[in-house]
């Protein structure tokens, strides 16, 4: 029993050696920081200089020749940068091309090295479940889509949006309108996901909250493509044109 035990630890020991060996160490010059915990300084040098609203939105790189090195360098300092992990994922959907040009490593690294770093963070999982979704791969991305359920933030819209778009193309229709109406409750603008699910007669308008029976809910103007987080930009456009749906 001994021995068997002590097999298991090593073949753990050596999968996690091959995902360095492939993806490289998370140790990093500069950081790494936890994206979810950092909102000082280290986060708003990177950002300026590596992730404005121009690479964000796969225009034009800052200070690589192609967008993928400045989002490289971003998800270096912070591996587990949700926006940039999205860009990413949206990059290399534009490309056709796993690594994009600028990246060092594939989205799958990326991913990888993000949970190796944040193995809490249920955002980096749902992540990965839709682009395991746009890989085809549908049965193990409802695995990452049910370990990052298990990891919810609290009272998170972006989170419920992302989980609602992921269960929304698996098919599996009532957790995704229980997801959408949870992120429009919350405030979330952007309709995508309401849109998807009213054209398969699946929509319902969320019931109002104990608290909020007798107010009246204030007009809340849509959001545009520049305003909109992470988890609306999925919905934007298809692959190979503006920055896609991973």
């Amino acid at each position: 029993m001994r021995k068997y035990l002590f097999l298991l630890c090593m073949l753990g020991g050596l999968a996690a050696q091959a995902d360095e060996m492939t993806c490289g160490s998370v140790g990093n010059a500069f950081g790494p920081f936890d994206y979810r915990h950092q909102f000082g300084e280290p986060k708003r040098l990177v950002e300026s200089a590596h992730f404005t609203p121009y690479i964000e939105s796969l225009i034009r790189g800052r200070t690589a020749l192609h967008v993928g090195g400045d989002i490289d360098y971003t998800l270096r300092a912070f591996p587990n940068h949700h926006r940039a992990l999205l860009s990413m994922m949206n990059l290399a959907l534009r490309e056709q091309n796993k690594k994009p040009r600028g990246s060092r490593y594939t989205v799958d690294c990326w991913l990888d090295r993000a949970e190796r770093f944040a193995p809490d963070d249920g955002m980096v999982k749902v992540l990965w479940a839709n682009w395991l979704i746009k890989q085809g791969n549908k049965t193990e991305a409802l695995s990452k889509l049910e370990a990052g359920l298990k990891q919810a933030p609290e009272s998170d819209m972006n989170f419920d949006y992302s989980v609602g778009l992921a269960y929304f193309d698996l098919q599996r229709y009532e957790e995704s309108l229980a997801a959408a109406q949870r992120a429009y409750r919350a405030g979330f603008q952007l309709p995508g996901l309401k849109q998807k699910l009213s054209k398969l007669g699946r929509w319902q308008e969320p019931a109002p909250l104990p608290e909020d029976a007798e107010a009246k809910p204030a007009a809340v103007p849509e959001a545009t493509v520049e305003q909109a987080t992470p988890a609306a930009k999925t919905e934007v456009a298809e692959p190979g044109s503006a920055p896609a749906a991973p």
